[in-house]
Order: structure tokens, then sequence, then C-alpha cells
């Protein structure tokens, strides 16, 4: 900048007006459209293509960048798991076009944008499936998108008899399952945000599927006859796909109705879809761990919520919250009230941002908390190492979380000036955060209590922060005790993980119509990914960013674009899994539970499942303490591959262990043509880690194909 100028501001409208002069243009000398401070040293504006280049040759040109439009696309997560309207899994399917989705859920609002059906062709022939009437709503509200709801509480009745159900029909009093349908398979709606924050386009992650909602959960309790029948009605209407986000804990697969309504399922190709829980961080808290579904785990997004905080002129920094109101853009006096354990001392200062520094504890941060909200401060700043915001975030006053190093910076403000003084801007998006993804805290952990055997979770999908689509008479915030209403909401949870493995599930079954549920999940496990956007191990928010076991994430977070073309699969029959029951040490009336067959083939028992993972338990005692203690497992993979492919192994060194694969070498000539192999594992009987894990990859010669599966090996021993 020439020193004859006061400011940069000054200096760019001197700028424009000399391009008025330079090029004969009568353009009024004006502000620039934007002054950056941080992103560029410049300016944007409107210029004529003779004025651009008259900027070209003006004192201090560095480069000018065109304007172009941008549109940011919410719910933000499809883009972060990498799907594009011009290629890959998206187009491939026809965004997953005609594939019928069932939601067992809590109902849904119709009337939502989320379900609108506008450019939709006619409903399927194969749907059987309807659309009943009930309190306040009636069949014609379902479409060609919404082509099915139902509700189900006859188990409700019968074991509350003098109940009251509040909306005795398929419509949503919860919100739930609005929520989880959309994110499974919304169309798309414009200038969808939560009073600001994701503000973008809606769209599920099957967009052009269809959906039918089956309302077994309800506001007043839920029972299993009820989800039976709802999962049984599915089956009958002919949906292609299953999204249940929800479960029960510490059930056998004989008593878990969920396990026994979607064998069923999995006989007639019906892909299901779970949520692992939200009891995490401990291991062995994971529900759904059932061999013939996918359990889907919850991770972060590389988008942030939250607010900038300006210290001064020309200092920000950026914190988490969801405050939904409206606040001063003025500058207010900034003071730190250390651990804010003082109500009358805070009220002292009520017109203050307030700074206060948690205990490190989530008791320290909550009371710190609610004694801003009482002395009624101007706003809240609380600096705090604790992890676990997703609920303190959703502020009902002005506040911003910040992390240590951030609030160091802020400290050190209040601290070298007299008159130290901040303004917050709430509502703020912020993409690109690293490291992404992270497993949530909450997420359950495996293994699993009724499959042991069978590693669970999955795979991660994104379940933190997630905007879909809301009942508008339902709540979303309040601000001053008065409540606030949208027509979308940001959830958290491992039903919001659900869900979006459910849609991209949808979109393989229109990409790849012949493939069996197992292939399908094989190919969403084995192209997941074990890395974040630095190229590091994906961490784990409940290990304290520790890298993640697949315990916790299961193979990795989905990737539905290499899910498409997984070169492998790890596929399973019904007979596969009558095998693995048979194995189970059941009664021949638990078996008869789950199969509905009193005529069942038990003649070749095994608990090696052919699956796209391995957990192996090293746990024994009174053994020697040099013996070895061995485990095997037999596995088959198909070529799904067009042409010849040869594949060979590579397993990933593991502490305490020898692993093994053999053969080394696969050799496939023809498409769908099945090799098998063997993994063997030699440890000591009793590890000295919990959990030691590893990978086996199957990597073919053209590079074309990354086929990756967990190993675990693990000393925990669950407890029935």
């Amino acid at each position: 900048m020439p020193k004859a100028f006061a400011s940069r501001q000054s200096w760019y409208m001197s700028t424009l007006s000399s391009l008025s002069a330079n090029t004969n243009a009568k353009i009024p000398a004006a502000k620039p459209i934007y002054s950056y401070n941080h992103v560029i040293q410049g300016f944007s504006a409107s210029l004529t293509p003779t004025e651009l280049e008259a900027l070209k040759n003006a004192p201090g040109f560095v480069s000018s960048v065109r304007d172009r439009t941008v549109k940011l696309d919410t719910t933000y997560s499809f883009k972060f798991i990498g799907l594009n309207p011009k290629t890959g899994l998206w187009p491939a399917s026809g965004f997953g076009k005609d594939v019928i989705i069932g939601v067992v859920d809590t109902g849904v609002w119709p009337e939502s944008e989320s379900f609108n059906d506008e450019g939709m062709g006619d409903v399927p022939v194969k749907w059987k499936g309807g659309c009943e009437n009930g309190t306040h709503f009636n069949s014609s509200l379902c479409n060609k998108k919404l082509i099915g709801a139902r509700s189900f509480n006859k188990g409700l009745i019968a074991n509350n008899a003098n109940v009251n159900i509040s909306m005795n029909s398929p419509r949503d009093t919860e919100g739930h399952g609005t929520h989880t349908s959309s994110t499974a398979a919304g169309a798309y709606v414009s200038n969808a945000s939560f009073f600001g924050y994701a503000e973008g386009t809606a769209r599920g992650l099957a967009p052009s599927s269809r959906v039918a909602v089956y309302k077994a959960l309800w506001e007043e309790t839920s029972y299993t006859s009820d989800i039976i029948a709802a999962i049984d009605q599915a089956i009958t209407d002919g949906v292609d796909v299953l999204s249940m986000s929800f479960g029960t804990d510490r059930l056998e697969l004989y008593e878990d109705p969920i396990a026994i309504a979607t064998f069923a399922a999995i006989e007639k190709n019906i892909f299901v879809s779970t949520s692992a829980g939200n009891e995490g961080p401990d291991l062995g808290t994971l529900h759904n761990g059932i061999p013939w579904v996918l359990t889907v785990a919850a991770g972060t997004v590389d988008r942030t919520l939250g607010a900038s905080l300006r210290l001064g002129a020309d200092v920000f920094v950026n914190g988490e919250v969801l405050y939904p109101g409206n606040f001063s853009s003025s500058q207010f006096p900034i003071v730190f009230m250390d651990a804010c354990d003082d109500i009358d001392e805070l009220k002292k200062v009520a017109a203050n941002i307030v700074v206060c520094q948690d205990l490190g504890s989530e008791a320290s941060l909550s009371d710190q908390f609610l004694n801003i909200l009482a002395a009624g401060n101007a706003a809240g700043v609380f600096i705090t190492n604790y992890t676990h915001l997703d609920i303190s975030i959703q502020s009902s006053f002005p506040a911003i979380f910040l992390g240590q190093k951030d609030g160091d910076v802020v400290l050190g403000y209040i601290k070298t000036n007299k008159t130290p003084k901040a303004s917050i801007e709430f509502k703020r998006t912020f993409l690109g955060f690293k490291p992404s993804p992270i497993v949530t805290r909450y997420t359950s952990r495996g293994p699993s209590f009724s499959s042991p055997s069978v590693l669970k979770p999955d795979v991660t999908a994104p379940g933190d922060s997630i905007l879909a689509a809301w009942p508008p008479n339902i709540a979303v915030a309040s601000v001053n005790d008065e409540m606030l209403f949208n027509n979308f909401n940001l959830l958290s949870g491992t039903s919001m993980a659900c869900p979006h493995a459910s849609g991209i599930a949808a979109l393989l079954k229109g990409a790849h119509p012949d493939w069996s549920s197992a292939a399908i999940r094989s190919a969403l496990m084995t192209t997941s990914d074990p890395i974040d956007n630095t190229g590091n191990p994906i961490k784990d928010i409940g290990t304290d960013y520790q890298p993640a076991t697949p315990l916790a994430m299961g193979a990795g977070h989905i990737n539905p674009n290499k899910a498409l073309n997984p070169g492998l699969v790890y596929d399973s029959t019904v007979e596969g899994y009558i095998n693995y029951l048979c194995a189970q040490n059941f009664t021949a009336q638990q078996l008869k539970t789950i199969t509905r067959s009193s005529s069942i083939n038990c003649s070749a028992p095994s608990s090696d499942l052919n699956y796209p993972s391995f957990i192996a338990y090293f746990n024994g005692s009174n053994v020697k303490a040099d013996s070895i203690t061995v485990r095997e497992f037999q596995r088959t993979v198909t070529n799904v591959g067009e042409g010849s492919f040869i594949y060979n192994a590579t397993v990933t060194p593991m502490k305490e262990l020898k692993v093994t694969v053999e053969p080394h070498t696969l050799v496939f000539k023809v498409k769908n043509e099945k090799q098998s192999f063997k993994l063997r594992i030699e440890a000591p009987p009793q590890l000295n880690e919990t959990v030691s894990f590893g990978y086996l990859t199957w990597e073919d010669s053209q590079g074309k194909h990354v086929v990756r599966s967990p190993i675990v090996a693990t000393s925990y021993s669950i407890v029935k």
C-alpha cells in the first residue's frame, strides 16, 4: 500500500476511482463489495473487462480471480463422503432411481418439502404397499416420493390398555422418523438451514429413491411386537432396503426382534441397515451386532458450526455453538471471570461478554453455563478441553465454546488491553476442518454381545450435526424461554449415521441390482477409508484421539464411489447364516425362532461366517506362559470386476501376533469366479493389550482394486 493512504480501504476506493478516470467509464466512486483482511489482502468489485485490464496495471496489483456462483449443499455429508452428480455412484445408480427404502421409525411429516415428488415417474409396479388414513393423516398425502405410510401400535395398546395415543396415524410427533427418512432419500430442498447454520440445498443420499415409512416407535412407548409387525409389512410391501435407527441391548439373537425379523428380510434379499447405539465409548456396548445386517457407527464431518469472536479491530477466533437467536453486532466489554462460579460477581458484569475457564470436566462446564444463564451476561465465552460438546453447544443464550489454544488468544488479548472489547458473529459454517472424520465419543463399541465371532460395527458414516427435515410444529430450540420452530433440524447420533448407509446401499442396489445384500455390505466395508483427510489413521474422541480401532469404527469410513467397483466381495447365503446359527449352541426351538423352519440342516455348523472382517479372542487362563494359541479363518471371495485379475495379499504387522495368509495370491480368470483362502493368527493365549488390530489387503496387479478387511485380536471377555 502506498504511504499516501491512511488505510487499505481508502486505497481500494481510490483505485476504483482511478479506473473510472483511466477508462473514461462513468462509475461512481464507491466502496468495494467486500474488503478482505485475512483470506486475501484485497477487495472484490464489479468490473467491465476494460476496467479489469486497467486494474492489472495499477500499483500493487497481484492477481485477479473471476467471481463464480457457488452452492453449498446440505446435508453437507453427501459431499464429504464424495458423492458427485457427474461421476461415480450417483449417476451410475440414477441417484437411486426406483429403489424403495423402508424406514421403521417414529413416522413422517408428509408435507415436508423433502418428500416432494416433483419430476418423479410412476411408482414401481413391484410396490405392494399403501398409505393409510389416521389422525391428522390422509392417504392422499402420499405421492410418488413418499409411496407408503403405515403405523403399528397394537402391541402398545395391548400392553397399556388405558393408553391415550396422541397421534394415532403415521404422522410424526417426535421428529426422529422425518429426520432419518429424509437423510436416506430426501428430495432436493433449496435454502435449507438451521437458523442460518449449515445453509444450502438439502438432499438425501439417494434423492431419486422412494420412501416408505412404518411408524412403530411411539411417543408413549415402543414395543417389539409392533416393530416386528412393521418389518413384516415392509417385506410384504416390497421394500429393497430397510433402515432402522434403533435397537435393543444385550439380547441373544433368538430374543432380538430385529435379528428375528431381519432374517426374513435377508431371505428376500432386502438390505438392512441399523445403528450401532449411542452408549460409547466403552467396549461391548454395541447393539444390532447381527451377522446379516449392516451395523453403522457415527463419525464427524469436516464441517463445524459456530461463531466468530472478534477481539478489538483485527483479531478473530472461531468457536462452536448453535445459538439460533439474533445478537448485536456491536462490541461489548469482555472480561475474564476464571471459573465463573460466583453468580453475584457475574451479575456485576452483566453488560459484559464473560470468559470462563473450565476445570477440566463436563460438570464444571455445565455449572459455568448455568451460572452465566442465571446472571444474564451479554454473552459467554467458554474455554474448554472437553470434547463432548454436542449438547452444550445448543445454547439458549449467546455463547461460544473455544478450545484451549484459541482461549489463550482471548486471555492474552484481555490481559494486554486496558479496555478490551469484543463482538460475536453467530450462524457461521466452517468447512475443511481437520482432522476429519473422527469417531464420535458416544457411538457404541463392539464386540457384539449376540454374535461375538463377527466383528462389529461394520462401517462408520456421518452422524454428527446432520441437517435433515423436521416437523414444523415440534420445537428445535429456545431463546429467552421462547420456543423456536424450523423445517429442518440438526441432530447427532448413530441414528443419523444409519440412514446415510441406507441411502448408499440403495444407490448400490440401483447400480448392481443382481448383487446380494451380503455383497453390498462387503463392498461398503472393504472399500471404506481407515484414514482421515490428513492422511493419518482415523482418530477416536472416546480414547483421547488415539487411532480408532475396528471395534469403534468397523472397517472404516464409508466411501460410496469406491464401493461401486470393489473388485472382490465376500458373499454369503442364507445357508451360510444357518450354518453360523447351528454353531451357536442354540436349541432347536431357538433356531426355529430365527429361521421359521423346523427342518434346519445343521450338518455343517461353523461360526466362521464368510464375512469381510476378522475377530479373534485370546483371553485364555491356566495355560503355559510360552504356549501359542492359533485362530484360523476360512474365506471365499468373488470377483465382481470385469475381466481377469491377479490379487496379492499383504497384512499389517500386529504386535504379539503372527498373521499369515494362504495362498498369498489369488488368480481370477473371469467375472463371478470364486477363490478361497485361509487366514491364520498365532498369539499368546492372553494378550497384553486389550485390542490389537491391523488389516488384510488384497490388491490386484493392475492397481485397480484395493480390498481391505480389518483384523482384531482382543483379550476382551464378553460377560453373559
